[in-house]
């Protein structure tokens, strides 16, 4: 493991030339102070959560905190099973 040297400039977390760093996300339901995440909402916000293939999107991509995004996972499973909500994108399905 090398070690940076006392002079050596400290990197930032974009990397490339002339990147900026990422701005860090905020949490959606933290920001609007939801006090709970219903699964009946299905058709309005949680289809933001679900990719193209049918799976939950992880926290990186979404940028909710932990305590909402296991909130959110439980209730995209609960629409899903009362069938609001499909469990594969209708590309898969219709083969």
């Amino acid at each position: 493991m090398q070690r940076r040297s006392e002079g050596a400039p400290r990197r930032d977390r974009a990397g490339g030339r002339g990147e900026r760093p990422t701005r860090r996300k905020i949490c959606q339901f933290c920001h609007d102070h939801t006090r709970e995440i219903d699964y009946k909402d299905a058709s309005r916000f949680l289809k933001r959560y679900i990719s193209d293939r049918g799976k939950i999107e992880p926290r990186r991509k979404t940028g909710t905190c932990a305590k909402h995004q296991r909130r959110l996972t439980v209730a995209l499973k609960q629409a899903r099973h009362m069938a609001l909500l499909p469990y594969t994108a209708e590309h898969i399905r219709g083969m």
